[in-house]
């Protein structure tokens, strides 16, 4: 076993999620020597073909990395990994947290073909497939930002990845609906929190009518020129937004999840051209922060 690689505890909490060998001689083989070895390239960032010959054939990993990214097989591993920690009580509801962070793309990430992907032996394009290829630019470079939910223990819920240069306030809403944590027992998956937090980028009316609407109690503190304009409107301007400072405290596990997150190197700095590509990338990064005891 060498370092980075998954441990005994974390693969047996990780196979049985994995796609199964299906008719005669098997499609796929060595799972673990395969995901170990994504998992090598997404703590080092090295390039695909200068992968140690421990973890076979390159291509061989690479492909099951992209595969896997564009069919959602990734997304349905990180669901069920959610599913089992919940039904062990490891996540906590109390309170769930947004933010975002940007990350800078490198120079490789750019030049992706302007033809449309397909997913590997199916005729359709990728599930993250975007048109924009999720980058930005601006006078820093390439940039595309990470927008996170994240629960009390520190761990990615759900995310959305959007250009750099896309603000924070109208990613709140599609962050919170992919929060779907299925129950191994049947019914409805859960997608409501206890409360949730966020910082003052996420201020906006629409963004408390939403949670109001679910019954999700919020604190998100209101922006001085938000303030101003409502005293200035007197009573029609409304009530005040209710804020607790003290459960505000707690949006730093949200900031700490990120930190988490881009400890990974492929995440830190976007390497992958395809959007869905770099989705695959960060949901991998999410699903090894959930088999971690």
């Amino acid at each position: 076993m060498g370092r980075g690689d998954l441990l005994d505890q974390e693969w047996a909490r990780l196979e049985p999620h994995l796609p199964k060998n299906v008719g005669r001689g098997g499609r796929w083989k060595s799972h673990r020597r395969v995901i170990n070895g994504i998992l090598f390239r997404q703590r080092t960032g090295v390039p695909w073909r200068d992968l140690p010959a421990r973890f076979g054939k390159w291509k061989t990993v690479h492909d099951r990395h992209r595969r896997w990214s564009a069919d959602g097989t990734w997304e349905r591993i990180l669901r069920a990994v959610q599913a089992d920690a919940d039904a062990e009580g490891r996540i906590d509801w109390s309170m769930v947290s947004v933010d975002s962070t940007s990350c800078r793309a490198h120079q490789h990430a750019a030049g992706a073909r302007t033809a449309a992907p397909l997913v590997p032996g199916r005729r359709g394009q990728p599930v993250q497939h975007r048109s924009d290829e999720a980058l930005g630019r601006s006078r820093g470079g390439l940039t595309c930002k990470i927008h996170l939910s994240g629960e009390g223990g520190r761990r990615p819920l759900a995310f959305v990845i959007t250009p750099g240069q896309w603000g924070d306030a109208p990613q709140l809403i599609p962050v919170l609906e992919r929060i779907r944590v299925p129950r191994p027992g049947g019914g409805h998956p859960r997608t409501r929190p206890g409360h949730l937090g966020g910082d003052k980028a996420y201020s906006s009316r629409q963004n408390r009518r939403y949670p109001r609407r679910r019954q999700i109690k919020h604190t998100i503190p209101e922006r001085k020129d938000q303030r101003a304009n409502r005293q200035r409107r007197g009573s029609a301007g409304g009530r005040p937004a209710g804020f607790d400072k003290t459960i505000y405290k707690r949006r730093n596990e949200v900031e700490r999840t990120i930190n988490a997150l881009k400890g990974f190197r492929t995440v830190a700095t976007r390497f992958d051209k395809r959007a869905y590509i770099f989705h695959g990338t960060v949901t991998v990064a999410a699903i090894r922060l959930w088999l971690r005891p």
